[in-house]
């Protein structure tokens, strides 16, 4: 059991690994002016929505777009009612990657290393960046590859194997592994990844695999939360929107999870297509439920949690 268990923090620690490459290869030329960007954008909540989406799909994170926001918050940058619409558009970014991980891309794994060795080589900024852009997917694609391998190895050991049962069996444990993984690993894409790859291997149903994202989009506000401490009153309300927002949004969905995920296996034959679906989908809908009503929403969050000038 140690032995798959140490494969399994190897995959996970790869799959992180490729992502943080990505992203510096993707902001190498846009990181100084990303605050910036959010800053002088965010007036309106369509606004924050567009650049939310625009910042989370580039850094394939809504916790760092979320900690970049608060930190802007708490520096009275923007005002937190901007904040609103940017979280909206993150948790859209989000979920991007996911589209693209679903196809199977695992013959691309070596030509993408090879070349993205190559490319990190040079001393060329454009090439460097396209370097880790394709090293970074290679890392990823490889990282998934190898938790559909352990699957099956995992699902062996008698422990894993009624985890994975107790978990299709109940909606509401589903959601509480995504929250509980999400929390640890500080990643919903990673969460993700490794759930669409046991889809992959029908270790989870759809309906329990759609319940982990949902804990995810839960679990990956407690980033934002942390970074808001002994920031002012207003980040500490940013990071509270952001959590019930998300909470909101699972509560909506929780009791149609069934029609969803009906729904969603309509959509595609491959079961981490239907996932990435299912999560793209999710957020839009939440997004664009929440976008008329961001002013009230963040009036409500004032409200209950007592701003204080």
């Amino acid at each position: 059991m140690s032995d798959w268990m140490t494969l399994f923090a190897i995959y996970l620690a790869l799959f992180l690994f490729g992502m943080t490459v990505m992203r510096h290869g993707l902001l190498i030329r846009v990181h100084t002016s990303m605050p910036q960007l959010i800053t002088r954008l965010v007036d309106r909540p369509w606004k924050g929505l567009l650049i939310g989406t625009f910042a989370a799909t580039l850094l394939q994170s809504s916790s760092a777009v979320m900690v970049i926001t608060v930190g802007l918050v708490s520096v009275k940058l923007i005002p937190f009612y901007s904040s609103v619409g940017i979280m909206l558009g993150a948790n859209i970014g989000t979920v991007a990657t996911l589209e693209i991980l679903a196809f199977d891309l695992s013959s691309f794994i070596l030509p993408f290393l090879v070349l993205g060795v190559l490319f990190l080589f040079s001393k060329k900024e454009k090439a460097f960046s396209v370097g880790c852009l394709l090293f970074g997917l290679a890392m990823m694609i490889l990282a998934m590859h190898g938790f559909e391998m352990l699957a099956y190895p995992l699902s062996s050991i008698p422990t894993v194997y009624d985890w994975f049962t107790f978990t299709n069996d109940s909606n509401m444990v589903g959601i509480g592994v995504g929250i509980i993984l999400t929390s640890i690993i500080q990643s919903s894409s990673a969460v993700s990844a490794m759930t669409m790859s046991f889809m992959n291997e029908n270790m989870f149903t759809l309906q329990a695999a759609i319940s982990i994202i949902l804990g995810a989009n839960i679990g990956t506000c407690i980033t934002a939360w942390i970074a808001s401490f002994g920031g002012s009153s207003e980040a500490k309300l940013t990071a509270y929107a952001h959590i019930w927002l998300n909470i909101a949004g699972v509560l909506l969905l929780y009791p149609f999870i069934p029609q969803f995920s009906e729904f969603i296996s309509a959509t595609s034959t491959t079961p981490a297509q239907q996932l990435a679906h299912a999560a793209l989908l999710f957020n839009i809908l939440c997004s664009i439920i929440v976008l008329p009503f961001a002013r009230p929403f963040a009036h409500f969050i004032e409200k209950i949690h007592k701003k204080t000038e």
